[in-house]
């Protein structure tokens, strides 16, 4: 006979075990919500200026101290892979080949930023990984690693924040913050990392130049980074640039190679104050940043470029693109405005201005006073949230096709003829003409103004172009040291591009 009191016991039981069994589930499955990861605690940055000497033993306790706070990252992923085709995409049985996911196997670096098991490392080093593996300074090479799993992770700053699923017996060594807005070329700076998997590889070396800005995952942005020769190479990623107090400055991210992986001594790292700042978004999964809706040119202006603009300095930052329906557009603003003044600060350049907007919180309204035809003017912009997950799904499209002979412009780039087939695949609206750039020199005048192959030049110099000649001949009027203020049909809209002429 079963009583009321056998009835709740069982009841009770039975809620229980589903509990725990669901927890298993979800903990095999990993869909435990990311809010239930231990409390993270940021590294506090150390501002004090380095002093003290330099000797023999310097490095040695600097590597001695960092060491056993970088990792070695291994992280499993699934990937397509397109099959050889022959001629016409037909393969010997008539048929087009599929696309098979095949396992790939990155292997990258990471430092420890807490006792909790938190690990700082580069996005693209356990991007859309399916596994990831970290093996600790004191494990030996044929030692399995630490399951890990991503906590979130930012396109922008190439940094992703992981965490170990189970912490080992010892505890954890975390890294200490330095400043890295105190770096200066010139100063000692190490590098830490896994590179052609040798792990804790030291390398020393000094800061060759800071506030590099280099393009991003993200077409069309840019990010700050530091420069260093100390030696980076594949498998450096996401290892930390250390101090001469053995502090994290940098996030080893990128180097300049010459095709094979190797070190030509000029390597990347992402500043570590750029990444310390967005960390609590980081433990939430997601970082939110404002978005204003206009693309900016990266070309500084001169003095006698502000005479001719009517601008009250040297200083501002000028629109190449208004996004349609974007909050830009929605405030009034148009292509060829120069922004010198956000928020009621003043705006050196577009660098200064997008770190200003990106810090700006999603629906926030902010004045914004800019110089259009020499005159002064105020307008009001409500900002929007920037979805970078999203611009990075949508970059993926095809550059178009082109045919015709080039032809060189003086300005590091060459142009061709736009056929009916090219305007047709850029959907290059009708009344519209000009010249296609074919090829642009990566290190010279027309890049550095962002310039691409693929964009169609339509305007220069405020005058509507209908062929390469007479773009060619438009390009050629200009002086050496003055602006072009191209236009150029780009990814469904008109963007500005200016070069300053070599």
């Amino acid at each position: 006979m079963v009583t009321r009191k056998s009835t709740f016991f069982y009841g009770v039981l039975i809620a229980l075990a589903s509990l725990v069994a669901g927890m298993v589930l979800a903990g095999r499955l990993d869909l435990s919500p990311l809010s239930t990861a231990a409390n993270l605690t940021v590294p506090a940055t150390n501002s004090a200026p380095i002093s003290g000497p330099l000797d023999a033993t310097t490095f040695r306790k600097i590597a001695d101290a960092a060491s056993p706070s970088v990792v070695s990252i291994q992280a499993v992923s699934m990937r397509r892979a397109r099959a050889q085709e022959l001629p016409f995409g037909l393969d010997q049985f008539g048929g087009r080949q599929p696309r098979t996911p095949q396992r790939a196997v990155a292997a990258g670096s990471g430092f420890i930023i807490d006792k909790e098991g938190f690990i700082l490392t580069n996005n693209h080093v356990v991007q859309d990984a399916t596994e990831i593996e970290v093996k600790l300074a004191g494990m030996a090479d044929g030692e399995p690693g630490l399951a890990a799993k991503l906590v979130g992770r930012d396109p922008l700053t190439d940094s992703a924040l992981l965490q170990l699923v189970k912490l080992p017996d010892e505890e954890l060594v975390a890294a200490r913050f330095g400043d890295s807005s105190q770096l200066g070329p010139g100063d000692w700076v190490m590098a830490i990392g896994n590179p052609f998997r040798l792990s804790h590889t030291v390398t020393v070396g000094v800061v060759s130049a800071v506030g590099r800005q280099q393009q991003t995952a993200l077409d069309g942005r840019q990010g700050e980074m530091i420069q260093t020769d100390a030696a980076i190479n594949q498998g450096n990623s996401g290892g930390p640039l250390l101090n001469l107090r053995g502090e994290v400055v940098g996030i080893n991210t990128m180097i300049v190679g010459d095709g094979t992986g190797g070190f030509l001594g000029i390597g990347f790292a992402v500043p570590i104050n750029n990444v310390a700042e967005i960390l609590p978004q980081l433990h939430k999964g997601k970082v939110v940043r404002g978005l204003i809706g206009l693309g900016m040119s990266n070309v500084p202006i001169t003095r006698e470029d502000a005479k001719e603009f009517g601008l009250p300095g040297s200083s501002g930052a000028t629109v190449s693109s208004v996004t349609a329906g974007g909050p830009g557009e929605k405030a009034g603003l148009r292509r060829g405005d120069i922004i010198v003044e956000y928020n009621g600060k003043a705006v050196k350049d577009y660098t200064q201005l997008v770190g200003m907007v990106m810090r700006t919180a999603p629906g926030t309204t902010v004045p914004v006073k800019l110089v259009r035809a020499k005159k002064q003017m105020t307008v009001n912009v409500t900002i929007e949230a920037f979805d970078a997950e999203r611009q990075l799904a949508s970059q993926n499209e095809a550059e178009p096709s082109v045919s015709a002979t080039p032809t060189d412009t003086g300005l590091d780039m060459s142009i061709g003829a736009l056929t009916p087939e090219i305007a047709r695949q850029v959907e290059l609206p009708a009344g519209r003409s000009g010249a296609v750039v074919r090829g642009v020199d990566p290190t010279g005048a027309a890049a550095r103004g962002g310039l691409r192959p693929g964009d169609v030049i339509v305007e220069v110099n405020d005058a509507a172009t209908s062929s390469v000649t007479q773009v060619n001949a438009a390009l050629q009027r200009v002086q050496s040291g003055r602006l072009v203020r191209l236009v150029v049909w780009r990814d469904g809209s008109e963007t500005l591009v200016q070069i300053r002429k070599p």
